[in-house]
């Protein structure tokens, strides 16, 4: 009889991309462990694709759930919902939870719900909160080398961001644009997309658009077919009939990534050696200097100066190289 693996809470309470870079630890941590995720809803989408093994509970954050001036306005919090997690977390009695994110709050979330054996990476004094603190790695990290930091702590191998292989596909000559961000400061123009699109056109190659929620409009005005997927498993449909990827620093992109299509990023506000796709193929164009980068949750300026004087002119050349490169391999040529 083989022995029972010991409970494993992971908190990933942030957006799709965050949890997406969570991928190779998850995998490795459920060969080891019976792991539960506490995250975004969106996270039980994610769990038959890319962690069946993982055991998903659902939970929106306040703090991760409001804009930025609202976040901590207490009074707006669903606390109800808030004391029941609580409740069913502590129950459970976990051993072991981690938190891969350089944030009090999630330590102090596992030492509130009962954690035993607290790991995570001590900002502003939490190191009060923990039992196993963890060293924080370089200040110029990519995101994917704090989980390789959990993993570590947990006994687990995994692999550098350069050396994570992606899972094979079906040939595609079909680019997926996506212009959407979860923050509007990282959404390149909408029109420097439509000029994307109309080149790529051009040379008599497939492209569909798809876009989030309030740029549908913008967009069928425009006379594009735009699609707007309203959950993960639409996204996850249009991701798979793709060769390549063009969009934003977004969830989007991150879920191409991980299921093996190529992307090019179009990065403004946010750092590419934090959170560049993980794909050995992934490409980046990076924005404008400002004095102001990297920005959370808002811009400081009227007009993003990053993305906003990024032209599609000067754009295209890359990414017509980038189509052209990946649609002639993939031909055998």
């Amino acid at each position: 009889m083989s022995a029972v693996k010991p409970k494993l809470l992971v908190l990933e309470l942030w957006g799709l991309g965050d949890l997406v870079i969570a991928t190779p630890f998850l995998r490795a941590a459920s060969e080891k462990f019976r792991v539960t995720l506490l995250a975004k809803p969106f996270a039980q989408e994610l769990r038959p694709r890319l962690w069946p093994e993982v055991t998903v509970l659902p939970f929106i954050a306040p703090w991760t759930a409001f804009q930025f001036h609202d976040k901590y306005h207490v009074w707006r919090w669903p606390w109800r919902n808030l004391f029941q997690v609580r409740q069913q977390l502590a129950a459970e009695q976990f051993p072991n939870g981690i938190s891969a994110r350089w944030d009090p709050r999630d330590h102090a979330l596992m030492r509130l719900v009962g954690v035993r054996e607290r790991f995570g990476i001590p900002r502003l004094k939490s190191s009060v909160f923990l039992t196993r603190p963890m060293p924080r790695p370089n200040v110029l990290a990519h995101h994917y080398d704090h989980w390789r930091t959990a993993g570590q702590a947990l006994g687990l191998d995994l692999p550098v961001r350069e050396k994570i292989i992606p899972p094979a596909r079906k040939t595609s000559h079909r680019v997926l644009v996506h212009s959407g961000a979860r923050l509007p400061a990282r959404v390149w123009p909408l029109a420097n997309f439509q000029k994307i699109t109309a080149r790529l056109r051009e040379k008599k190659i497939e492209v569909q658009v798809a876009c989030d929620t309030d740029q549908l409009a913008w967009w069928q005005s425009h006379g594009e077919n735009a699609i707007c997927p309203r959950s993960v498993t639409e996204l996850l449909a249009q991701v798979d009939r793709a060769g390549v990827f063009i969009g934003n620093c977004s969830g989007p992109g991150h879920l191409a990534a991980i299921s093996g299509v190529p992307t090019f990023t179009v990065y403004g506000p946010s750092l590419h050696e934090w959170f560049r796709p993980l794909h050995p193929a992934a490409e980046i164009y990076e924005g404008k200097a400002c004095p102001y980068k990297p920005c959370s949750d808002y811009c400081r300026l009227a007009t993003p100066v990053c993305l906003g004087k990024v032209t599609a002119e000067e754009v295209w050349p890359r990414v017509e190289q980038f189509v052209e490169k990946h649609f002639e391999r993939s031909a055998g040529l």
